[in-house]
């Protein structure tokens, strides 16, 4: 049996082109020294986005990767998981 993941991350209430970049420096100091191979966050809260959650999730996946760990996000809105079905990139951010 594997440990849980627990989330080490919130997402904010809005996530646009004005509260990208802060909150893409926000998730890379809180996944910073995560130990094990998953880190989670919480998508749940969000409510008004645009594209820049879709590329703020993907840097942090990214960045993890680089790392040897896995993002997990959890919450996702349906509009969200639109956004990453439409950018075909859905299998990038596995929930």
């Amino acid at each position: 049996m594997t440990d849980p993941v627990i989330p080490v991350a919130r997402l904010p209430e809005r996530l646009t082109l004005d509260e990208a970049a802060a909150t893409l420096q926000l998730l890379q100091q809180a996944v910073a020294s995560q130990p094990g191979p998953a880190v989670q966050v919480d998508a749940s809260a969000l409510q008004h986005f645009d594209s820049s959650a879709v590329a703020v999730l993907l840097e942090i996946g990214r960045h993890l990767q680089e790392q040897g760990k896995t993002l997990r996000v959890t919450g996702l809105p349906d509009r969200l998981r639109d956004l990453l079905a439409l950018y075909g990139v859905e299998s990038l951010l596995p929930a």
